[in-house]
């Protein structure tokens, strides 16, 4: 324990409160907010992977 500082009792305790805060105000999504987020995760996903491979030829062509 540092001078002046929280235990870990305490520090844990006030996370167990937080995390049950944050349970209380949770949903279930809606089949179109599920859709939604599948849809902007796959095209994130997807611009990733078309930037790797993009870096990944542009690197092949300048190693050559």
């Amino acid at each position: 324990m540092g001078v002046g500082g929280e235990s870990w009792k305490t520090k844990f305790g006030s996370f167990i409160v937080q995390c049950k805060r944050v349970w209380q105000v949770l949903r279930k999504p809606t089949g179109e907010e599920f859709k939604t987020i599948a849809k902007v995760s796959a095209i994130g996903i997807l611009i990733i992977g078309a930037a790797g491979f993009i870096i990944s030829d542009i690197l092949k062509i300048i190693i050559r």
